[in-house]
């Protein structure tokens, strides 16, 4: 097992993020609404952003590397007129992290000019890719979402929305796709509903987002979520939802709740904060652990342990600082700075871990590097023992819906026993979260989860 990877290569890491609006007032500041979404968003991805409005038919798009507030300015936003406006924030999965793949993604066809932000993956993109440029595509990026552009470029349907309901129902994955066309704003998610979308209102004016938290920044009610295979569309005759799919298994990402989504955030009228912290206190349950205090990976774990503290009444204790400040990119020093990459991120506290007995609570184990060097650090600190708890089950498989996990011969528990994975790491002892008491602990209503991470067993074709 070698020790090489940073902080960020030891976790999932949700690919997009999108935000959509629709302004039923003239004067609406469209292009500021949808800033104000994808920071929101930002914690879906942080490598590429980008804006795209629609002022009367005519569309301006405007995308770049970086952070949405590296990307878009006060200048760039006052050119970013219109009535309606799709946004995007991206982690590179699918396709390589180039300026040419950010997005969204602005095509022009003899149906009409057409905008598109997509979050997930599809499966079978690589079969759909190969019999496009069979038929004469040509590509300009490695991004999924330029197969659905073509598809809707080359459908026999002259509509618009015809033609992309017919492009939806050829695609199988987890997506969930907002767009602009000449007076539409279109919304519409996977037939498993893998991926989160939801509806708002602002005012007048309608908004889709991937996360309830984008229409807090804006002060947005929310209206529902889009459901499994819909699409919505908005225009001046308002919303209307129709079903593009037949009804499939729910199969909503269960890491959105242990980790992706921000804790502010609502699915199925759970509060995600709530749910991770009901998981620390399942977890407390089910382990039996002397220890001094309750210690969270930042930030996290720090809901789990905040349950877990509360549920065994094992005080709870900040003794990691996170260095908030760090950019994604740093010089590395000389080498003999051992643990560099966690340490500029992470720091133990010696005066309040020295001498104690710890439980440190972390939402998962991918790799195990992190953990290592967080678990070495705190012994160099002095900790007396460090008891490894996760408030989810060990990552068995790679996720081949829009989840950036590691091939699966790299993930630590498909190839190791939980002992194996405590050796591994230096702790005490290593307890994960059942899959049950997960499940328990998530009171979202009337949602199925996608587990395939933990269990191996994809309820999809793995597709090409």
């Amino acid at each position: 097992m070698a020790d090489k990877h940073c902080l960020q290569d030891d976790k999932m890491t949700e690919e997009c993020g999108i935000f959509g609006i629709y302004a039923t007032r003239t004067g609406t500041e469209v292009s500021d609404l949808t800033y104000l979404g994808l920071h929101a968003l930002q914690h879906r991805g942080q490598e590429s952003a980008g804006i795209c409005v629609n002022q009367q038919g005519k569309f301006k798009n405007h995308k770049d590397m970086g952070l949405v507030n590296n990307v878009f300015d006060k200048e760039i936003l006052s050119k970013l007129v219109g009535e309606m406006a799709i946004g995007h924030v991206r982690y590179s999965t699918t396709g390589s992290s180039m300026s040419v793949n950010a997005q969204p993604l602005l095509i022009n066809c003899i149906k009409g000019d057409l905008a598109l932000a997509h979050n997930g993956n599809i499966v079978n993109n690589g079969e759909l890719r190969d019999n496009l440029e069979a038929q004469g595509s040509i590509f300009h990026s490695t991004l999924d979402t330029e197969v659905l552009a073509h598809l809707v470029a080359r459908s026999f349907k002259d509509d618009i929305i015809e033609a992309f309901v017919h492009s939806l129902q050829q695609l199988k994955g987890a997506f969930s796709i907002v767009a602009l066309t000449r007076d539409k704003l279109v919304a519409a998610r996977d037939p498993h509903g893998f991926r989160p979308l939801v509806l708002g209102k602002f005012k007048d004016n309608f908004i889709v987002a991937s996360e309830t938290c984008a229409l807090d920044i804006i002060g947005a009610e929310f209206i529902r979520e889009v459901n499994p295979g819909e699409m919505v569309i908005i225009d001046e005759n308002g919303i209307e939802g129709f079903y593009y799919s037949e009804n499939r298994p729910y199969r909503f990402c269960i890491f959105e709740f242990i980790y992706f989504a921000r804790p502010d955030s609502v699915f199925g009228g759970q509060n995600v904060h709530l749910a991770r912290r009901e998981m620390g206190r399942q977890l407390a349950r089910e382990t039996d652990i002397d220890a001094d205090l309750v210690i969270p990976v930042p930030s996290s774990g720090v809901s789990a342990a905040l349950g877990y503290s509360e549920e065994s009444g094992i005080p709870y204790e900040n003794g990691i600082l996170r260095n908030k400040y760090v950019g994604r990119t740093f010089i590395q020093p000389a080498q003999e700075i051992r643990d560099f990459n966690v340490r500029i991120k992470l720091n133990p506290i010696r005066d309040i871990i020295s001498g104690k007995k710890l439980i440190l609570i972390d939402d998962s184990i991918v790799r195990g590097t992190t953990g290592k060097q967080i678990i070495r650090m705190m012994k160099e600190s002095g900790a007396k023992e460090v008891h490894m708890v996760v408030s989810s089950p060990p990552v068995i498989d790679s996720c081949y819906y829009g989840l950036d996990t590691s091939r699966r011969q790299e993930l630590i528990a498909a190839n190791n026993k939980v002992e194996e994975i405590r050796e591994f790491i230096g702790a005490d002892t290593l307890t994960y979260l059942s899959q049950e008491g997960l499940l328990n602990s998530i009171k979202a209503e009337n949602y199925d989860f996608c587990t395939s991470c933990f269990s191996g067993e994809s309820p999809l074709e793995r597709g090409k």
